[in-house]
């Protein structure tokens, strides 16, 4: 009977996340490379060239792909004729690697994890506990399938259960403008079919391990109905036109997975899952012989790609921006960014709308008037840095704050990632705003454009503090205008096409 030592199952964890964090599985840069060779759309084109040439530096400086390093889900399958040398239990063992990766002095990785999710919110300071699951299987082997599943594809999640004669490809076709571009495609679709409810959501998860797959499967063509239908639902959802970071363009999926099982003669319950231009997962083994061993890809596989920041469109000057100028920004439009900006999330809104409405006040030293607010929770620096990868939130969060921002603080303009709502697109054209984004998935280049970082409010809430950045040259584009143009809403419009 083979022995798997617990020493050996933390340190695999431990080395297979910091990998992870900052290298792109081979499959997905060839994958993503070869969608922006055929990509036609100049925004679109633009946002993946910056995708893989921030996979590529962070490969280079071994730091994350992206600010966002995610919830740990690990599927863990566990040989019946193999022992574990520990008194400890599986989760706990496993949580440790979490830990340790998550706090590693040269790689710190960004603590997400909350804890008394409708209460306190508090953060658990080590990124876990993970979400594993656990199954015994014949043999004599320990397999672990383990992933950092980023927050903006994870709230993308879709489920539903429909008739058993209804169409599976219909309702994910319908499905898919619904979810914006929170989810920073182009990526996966992770598909999981039957069972019960929780069982279609474990398949769609379990099924965006997998590798790409799909243009060797596009290639030699379907071999059963399941492979017909990845192809079809592939075809459908890019031909929706949605795109790189939604603006409109050829590819809005790279590859999609399904994943099946026996259900009730009643039911077809269907799960979806989307994995982001971050996607990050990896497999690996033991037999009892030490921890697993992870290899780099060579750099040759990425494309040679730079960006030429004189090139690179308007040069706006944040510490003498007038509302003026503002309101001649036109939706699709490159600007580059110098000067000092605020951050803030989720927790810095509430904090902010609760002291504002209380009558107590902003801090001393934080003023919001004529400035802009970049939807940001960074990751700690390291060694010189300034800033870890710093890149965009999903804005949408932030929507129900936005009339209020904007009327009670001054704030000019924001930035962050994908669309906004009608509600906040409403605010923005009334008090002649304008929202800008930045590129999700694309956090370590769009760091190496901060100067400086300082908290200056809400220090005790971690990454969701108020940092004042001072930037030079950083690359946005005008997604939301001061007239009420929105780029995530022409852009899909322009590029859609029959399937």
């Amino acid at each position: 009977m083979k022995t798997i030592q617990e020493a050996d199952i933390i340190e695999s964890v431990d080395r297979a996340l910091q990998f992870i964090s900052y290298y792109h599985p081979e499959d997905f840069i060839k994958a993503m490379t070869a969608a922006y060779e055929r990509e036609e759309s100049q925004q679109a084109k633009s946002a993946m060239a910056q995708i893989l040439i921030n996979s590529r530096m962070s490969a280079i400086g071994k730091r994350p792909i992206c600010q966002d390093t995610g919830i740990i889900v690990a599927f863990v399958k566990v040989g019946m004729n193999i022992r574990i040398d520990s008194n400890r239990d599986l989760n706990e063992i496993i949580n440790e690697g979490v830990s340790r990766a998550y706090n590693n002095k040269d790689n710190p990785l960004r603590h997400s994890v909350v804890s008394d999710p409708f209460g306190t919110r508090k953060n658990t300071k080590n990124n876990g506990p993970a979400i594993i699951h656990t199954e015994l299987v014949a043999g004599d082997h320990f397999e672990v399938h383990i992933a950092a599943k980023g927050g903006g594809s994870e709230n993308k999640s879709k489920f539903t259960i429909l008739n058993p004669s209804a169409s599976i490809v219909d309702w994910i076709e319908a499905t898919i403008p619904s979810m914006g571009a929170g989810w920073c495609p182009p990526g996966m679709l992770g598909i999981g079919v039957g069972g019960t409810a929780e069982k279609a959501m474990l398949l769609a998860k379990e099924s965006l391990m997998q590798s790409i797959d799909m243009p060797e499967l596009l290639q030699r063509g379907p071999a059963n109905k399941l492979e017909e239908t990845r192809i079809e639902i592939y075809n459908k959802v890019n031909a929706l036109g949605i795109g790189a970071q939604g603006l409109g363009g050829l590819t809005t999926v790279l590859d999609v997975k399904i994943m099946e099982y026996p259900t009730h003669a009643a039911s077809l319950p269907v799960a979806m899952i989307p994995n982001c231009a971050a996607t990050r997962h990896i497999h690996f083994h033991l037999d009892g012989n030490g921890p697993a061993e992870f290899h780099p890809p060579s750099l040759d596989i990425w494309p040679d790609l730079k960006i030429d920041p004189a090139q690179g469109g308007r040069r706006v000057n944040l510490d003498t921006i007038t509302a003026e100028e503002v309101q001649n920004f036109k939706i699709g439009e490159t600007l580059l960014l110098s000067g000092k900006m605020l951050t803030g999330r989720d927790a810095a809104h509430k904090r902010i709308h609760s002291l504002i409405k209380s009558g107590q006040g902003l801090p001393d030293g934080l003023s919001f008037k004529n400035r802009f607010i970049y939807y940001v929770g960074p990751v700690d620096p390291v060694r010189d840095e300034v800033v870890g990868p710093a890149g965009p939130t999903t804005s949408t969060r932030m929507d129900p704050f936005t009339e209020f921002m904007l009327a009670e603080t001054g704030l000019m303009g924001m930035i962050g990632k994908a669309e906004r709502g009608q509600i906040a697109i409403d605010a923005i054209e009334k008090h002649k705003s304008v929202y800008l984004i930045a590129v999700g998935g694309a956090a370590y280049l769009v760091s190496k454009a901060i100067r400086s970082s300082k908290v200056v409010a809400f220090e005790d809430l971690g990454m969701e503090a108020v940092y004042e950045f001072e930037v030079e040259d950083m690359p946005v584009m005008v997604a939301v205008d001061s007239r009420g143009e929105s780029i995530h809403k022409k852009g899909p419009v322009a590029w859609k096409r029959s399937a």
